[in-house]
C-alpha cells in the first residue's frame, strides 16, 4: 500500500517528465531544428528593381512546402513589389552592374562574406551586352571568376546560373544575338566547372520569354515577365533544395537552338545617343572616347586604347577629366578610379599586353545632369 506522502512526489515527477518531452526540439534524437537554407539572388536591375520575380518565387516555394529558406543579401526592396502576400525582401541585385564589372572590381567577395549564402541564384550578363564590344570569352571568364569567389567563400555553395531573358532589338541592335550566344554557351561552361561538392545548375529563363510582351522597355520585365521568371527558376531551385546534383555533362536539351531575332519593341527606355568621340595620343598610345547610350540621369561610355608603337606593351593607363559633374558608378575591363572630375583607368590582367596596332576597350556607367554631357579628351600612355 502506497504511503499518502508519496503521491505528491509521484505527480510532480510525471509533470516534469511531460514538460521535458514537450520542450525537446524536433528532429532525430532531440537534435535542434535545421537552420534555414540561405539563398542569395544575385544580379542587376532585373533582380534589384523591382525584381518582383523574387517575391513570386518566394511565395511559390513557401506554398509548396519549401518553408525553411531565407533570402539573403545586402539590399532590400522594402516590400516594393506589393504582391498581396508576404515575401522576403533581401537580395544582392545592383542596377546597372555587369558580370565583367563585378568580377574586374572584386565586388562579390564582401557581399558573400556578409550574406553567407548556401545557394546563389545568378542572373547576370544583361549589362555586358550593350554595344556588343565585350567578347563572349570575356563574359564567360568573368562568370568563372565569380564562381571561384563563391567557392572561396563557401566550398559547398550550390550555384544556379540563368540563361538570361532576351533583350529586344529596339532596345539594343546587337544585344539579341549576343544574348543567344551567351545562353548557348552557358550549359557547356557550367558542365566544365560543376563539382559534386559545389554543383552548378542551369536555369533556362530564355525559353518562352517574349522581349516585347513580357517587358516594359525591351529589357526589364513587366509583371507577366516576372511571373515567367519565377516559374522558370522554380524547378531549378527545388531540384537543388531537394539535394539533386546536376549531371556533369550537358545534354542536348540543356542548350536549345535559339533564334537571334526576337520581336522588336516600339518603346525602348534607353535612347541612342550620338557617338561623340575624342582621342589623344601620347607615349605611342591612342585613346578614343565615345558615349554608347544615355538615358535619364545615366549613360554608358567606352574608351578604346590602341598601341601605336612598334613594340608590344605590357600595360596602359588612360586619363580624362569630366567637365559637367559626371560620376562613374561602375566600370569593366579596367581598374578605374575617379578623383573629383579626373578619371584614371588602367588595364586589368588580361588586356594590358597589346601588340603594335592592337586595340582593347573598356566601358563604364556614369551619371550626368540631363543637360550637358561634354566629351572629354583622353590621354594615354604605355608601359
Amino acid at each position: 500500500m502506497l504511503r499518502r506522502t508519496f503521491l505528491p512526489a509521484l505527480i510532480a515527477a510525471l509533470v516534469a517528465t511531460v514538460a521535458f518531452i514537450l520542450v525537446q526540439p524536433a528532429g532525430p534524437a532531440g537534435s535542434a531544428a535545421a537552420a534555414p537554407v540561405r539563398i542569395m539572388p544575385l544580379g542587376d536591375s532585373i533582380t534589384a528593381g523591382p525584381g518582383c520575380w523574387r517575391a513570386k518565387l518566394w511565395h511559390r516555394l513557401q506554398t509548396s512546402g519549401y518553408t525553411n529558406i531565407d533570402f539573403v543579401g545586402g539590399v532590400s526592396d522594402g516590400g516594393g513589389c506589393n504582391p498581396g502576400y508576404a515575401y522576403d525582401f533581401d537580395h544582392e541585385g545592383h542596377g546597372g552592374y555587369s558580370a565583367t564589372g563585378i568580377a574586374d572590381n572584386n565586388q562579390l567577395p564582401p557581399w558573400l562574406t556578409a550574406a553567407r549564402p548556401d545557394v546563389i541564384l545568378m542572373h547576370l550578363g544583361t549589362n555586358d551586352m550593350w554595344g556588343g564590344y565585350i567578347p563572349l570569352a570575356t563574359k564567360l571568364a568573368a562568370f568563372t571568376k565569380l564562381v571561384g569567389q563563391m567557392r572561396a567563400d563557401n566550398p559547398a555553395v550550390k550555384i544556379i546560373v540563368a540563361q538570361i531573358i532576351p533583350m529586344s532589338q529596339a532596345a539594343c541592335a546587337t544585344c539579341p544575338a549576343d544574348v543567344v550566344a551567351l545562353n548557348n554557351a552557358i550549359p557547356g561552361w557550367a558542365a566544365g566547372l560543376t563539382t559534386a561538392q559545389s554543383p552548378i545548375t542551369v536555369a533556362d529563363l530564355w525559353t518562352g520569354f517574349d522581349a516585347v510582351a513580357d517587358t516594359g522597355d525591351g529589357v526589364h520585365p513587366n509583371d507577366a515577365g516576372f511571373q515567367k521568371m519565377a516559374d522558370a527558376w522554380y524547378p531549378a531551385v527545388t531540384r537543388v533544395l531537394s539535394g539533386v546534383t546536376p549531371s556533369a555533362s550537358p545534354s542536348a536539351s540543356a542548350s536549345p537552338s535559339r533564334s537571334a531575332s526576337p520581336s522588336v519593341s516600339a518603346s525602348p527606355s534607353r535612347s541612342a545617343s550620338p557617338s561623340a568621340s575624342a582621342s589623344s595620343g601620347g607615349s605611342q598610345c591612342a585613346a578614343t572616347y565615345r558615349v554608347i547610350s544615355q538615358w535619364g540621369g545615366a549613360f554608358q561610355g567606352e574608351v578604346t586604347v590602341t598601341n601605336t608603337s612598334a613594340t608590344t606593351s605590357s600595360a596602359w593607363t588612360t586619363t580624362f577629366t569630366f567637365a559637367n559633374g559626371q560620376q562613374v558608378s561602375q566600370a569593366w575591363n579596367t581598374t578605374l578610379t575617379q578623383s573629383s572630375a579626373t578619371v584614371t583607368a588602367r588595364n586589368v590582367s588580361y588586356n594590358g599586353a597589346l601588340s603594335p596596332a592592337a586595340s582593347t576597350s573598356f566601358g563604364f556607367l556614369a551619371s550626368w545632369n540631363n543637360t550637358t554631357n561634354a566629351t572629354p579628351t583622353v590621354t594615354c600612355r604605355l608601359s
